[in-house]
């Protein structure tokens, strides 16, 4: 049975189990760190959110994992820049510059990480304006820390899924997978500037009008990991129906089916949540921008809880 199969997917998914490991250490901090009522928001966000006079300031913070550097640190290093760039996107931002943190052990490793972070800088129009190098390291890092700007009023939280929320799936069918990972999705690398920035602007445009509550960019958790960090850190639940999860027609033909495709780090694609009243126009602004935008499902009130249905059974998954 699909469902079935669907639910143990979501289940063992190891990107899942990892983002759910590590919540002991972010509620340790998050207890025992230091507030400041200068803070907007800020632990579960894509991006945090800092007080300014007008318009708050965005930071956000991502590592490259060790075996992506070491197969691809050309891909590695031009995806630092894309996974902090669509951070900012996620909550209606726009980007300002990055900081980036680079430890290497090998000249020819370093160059194609370099080669990496700054076509991506180009890409994204983003200048890195500092960071920290060590070339005789004994292992390989990689991560980035990138601010940006909002007006105040536009700010959308990842945490603010509302009851009865419809959820809405954007996706980039534009897309090809990735050279170093067939769970990734590339919608950007052989694109202009032009048509990359101008698909993100679809988030601003969203942010400005006000037409949802909640958003975050589909990463490595895939469709559901992205989902079940929105419904945790909006203390709601979800119920989505897999048969109106739209696989794009270039993965079809290359027999995705839909165990493969959710568990794949979906490059500009997002989740959100809005009211029934809010979701013609929020889908019509995103097919504006040539994005894919359909409704696959709702919040519901029992807390961290993801539902799935295929429009007649339904299973409880996990609570996150």
């Amino acid at each position: 049975m699909l469902l079935k199969k669907i639910a143990d997917c979501i289940k063992n998914n190891q990107y899942i189990i990892e983002k759910k490991e590590i919540d002991p250490i972010v509620q340790y901090i998050d207890k025992n760190s230091f507030k400041s009522s200068k803070i907007y928001s800020d632990i579960g966000e894509d991006s945090a959110a800092i007080k300014g006079d007008e318009k708050f300031i965005l930071i956000t913070t991502d590592r490259i994992r060790t075996d992506f550097i070491e197969k691809f640190p050309f891909g590695a290093g031009f995806s630092s820049i894309l996974v902090s760039v669509d951070d900012i996107y996620a909550c209606g931002g726009k980007p300002l510059a990055s900081s980036i943190i680079i430890s290497v052990k090998d000249p020819n490793v370093c160059n194609e990480l370099l080669k990496g972070i700054c076509e991506g800088s180009k890409k994204f129009r983003v200048p890195i304006i500092r960071g920290h190098t060590n070339v005789h390291s004994k292992c390989y890092e990689l991560s980035s820390t990138m601010i940006g700007e909002i007006n105040r009023e536009d700010y959308i939280s990842a945490g603010n899924a509302q009851i009865n929320d419809k959820i809405i799936l954007v996706v980039d069918f534009d897309g090809k997978v990735g050279k170093a990972n067939k769970l990734y999705y590339d919608t950007t690398t052989f694109k202009t500037s032009d048509e990359v920035l101008n698909k993100r602007k679809a988030m601003n445009m969203i942010a400005n009008t006000h037409l949802v509550n909640a958003s975050k960019d589909v990463s490595n958790g895939g469709i559901f990991g992205t989902l079940l960090q929105m419904i945790k850190y909006s203390k709601v639940g979800a119920n989505v129906n897999i048969n109106k999860i739209i696989i794009p027609p270039n993965l079809v033909e290359q027999n995705y089916n839909m165990e493969m495709f959710i568990k794949m780090y979906l490059t500009t694609s997002y989740i959100l949540t809005t009211s029934k009243s809010n979701c013609d126009k929020t889908i019509g602004l995103f097919k504006e921008y040539g994005l894919d935008a359909r409704v696959i499902g709702n919040i519901i009130k029992e807390k961290n809880l993801l539902r799935i249905n295929d429009g007649y059974e339904t299973i409880d998954v996990i609570r996150f």
